[in-house]
């Protein structure tokens, strides 16, 4: 299926799996050791790690309506290229930073470049997508950010135990590599110049209130996913005893999608139900996450990893994929970068609230406490989004002239 996904693939749309394979390269080679190397060599506690990553992330995904604003109206192509030339500038002031203020310097302007293209690139992947494909095509898209997530194992590994300067100027420089591949790949795509004000798009979309609650729910979601970036290297360190454990996980979670996303997508693709799909998802990566409570060896850890990664595995494709669902055709990027709020609130909790946990967790002797918080948080987002199904059909049925992009 992934011959098959390539081949039937248009040349925009392989430029764009080739920069997805490339974001999430440079993005999960730099940010889980940013965590260690905080913690590691200056000594910052895991709380004070997680503001950090909390206030990187709020900076990216607490503005990406305002990048799909922008994206609808001067376009996808022009404010990918700015954004991964923004996140390029954060990425790389990582390596010359020293004092507090300047990591949160570095990380808000990594953020921003997020921000920008972050929409923009959904949006482009959705209206550039041929609609007798879009399961196959998105589903592929997973396999390819996976596949970029493995690769950063190695490249993070190696260069964090050289020096984390390199690992910086290495990650940056993805990112610019990036922007010169949507430069010359990407065609420019068409701009629907809107007779309403910004302010009134902004109202339409908060009176699509099955859109506004779904994007509400997310937040449960993301709350679980974003625990890769914090807790979950500071455990793989607990308990391989070396950094490396970070590599181990990820190769395990990205592995297990490389190899079982396309099986995973024809099991659930009978079922019409994608609120209930996305779901059960994010009940089974909840499950794997509390699993961690008996990680008390490496194999242990792997195996919550695998069953995490089968979580993501059946909610991924299907959480980006409904969204266009919602959206009229010319707010496709708004639609994108309002639902991105769920990431950004989910996120902050998720490294803020998350890194809390941990801290108190291991000061009470209860160390399984963060993993219990995962497994309550994912119970109550999969029985809000099995829930969803009803008013969602019903807005469909009010709204039938929405069309797909």
């Amino acid at each position: 299926m992934a011959l098959q996904a390539w081949r039937v693939a248009p040349s925009s749309i392989k430029a764009l799996y080739i920069c997805s394979f490339l974001m999430n390269l440079g993005f999960y080679a730099l940010i889980p050791y940013l965590t260690l190397h905080l913690t590691g060599h200056f000594l910052w506690s895991l709380a004070l790690t997680g503001v950090l990553l909390g206030v990187r992330q709020f900076s990216q995904q607490g503005l990406t309506f305002v990048g799909g604003v922008v994206a609808d109206r001067f376009g996808c192509k022009e404010t990918l290229v700015i954004g991964v030339g923004v996140r390029a500038v954060g990425f790389l002031a990582f390596a010359f930073c020293g004092e507090v203020w300047q990591f949160f310097a570095a990380a808000i302007v990594s953020g921003l470049g997020g921000a920008l293209f972050d929409p923009s690139y959904q949006a482009a992947f959705a209206r550039l997508t041929p609609e007798e494909h879009r399961k196959l095509l998105f589903s592929f898209k997973n396999i390819v950010s996976n596949l970029g997530m493995v690769s950063s194992t190695i490249v993070g590994s190696v260069l964090s135990s050289l020096d984390f300067f390199y690992l910086s100027l290495v990650s940056g420089g993805i990112y610019i590599v990036i922007g010169c591949v949507i430069a010359w790949s990407l065609p420019r795509l068409t701009v629907e110049f809107s007779r309403d004000s910004v302010f009134a798009d902004i109202r339409t979309i908060f009176k699509d209130k099955p859109f506004v609650t779904y994007t509400l729910i997310l937040v449960g979601y993301y709350y679980l996913f974003m625990q890769l970036f914090l807790t979950l290297p500071q455990l793989a360190e607990t308990v391989t005893g070396s950094k490396s454990g970070v590599a181990y996980v990820y190769a395990a979670i990205s592995l297990s999608v490389v190899v079982l996303q396309f099986r995973v997508t024809r099991l659930i693709q009978r079922f019409e139900n994608r609120f209930m799909l996305i779901g059960l998802g994010t009940l089974v990566m909840g499950l794997g996450l509390f699993a961690f409570v008996f990680a008390f060896n490496v194999w242990l850890l792997l195996a919550g990893s695998v069953v995490f990664a089968l979580g993501t595995m059946i909610a991924g494709p299907l959480l980006i994929d409904v969204v266009p669902t919602f959206a009229p055709p010319r707010q496709i990027a708004s639609y994108y970068g309002f639902n991105g709020y769920s990431l950004a609130i989910g996120g902050a909790l998720s490294t803020i609230v998350g890194g809390w946990f941990y801290d108190l967790g291991t000061h009470l002797g209860r160390p399984g406490l963060p993993w219990l918080v995962c497994l309550l948080v994912a119970l109550l987002a999969s029985w809000r989004l099995f829930k969803l199904k009803d008013s969602h059909n019903r807005f469909q049925k009010d709204s039938s002239d929405l069309a797909q992009p």
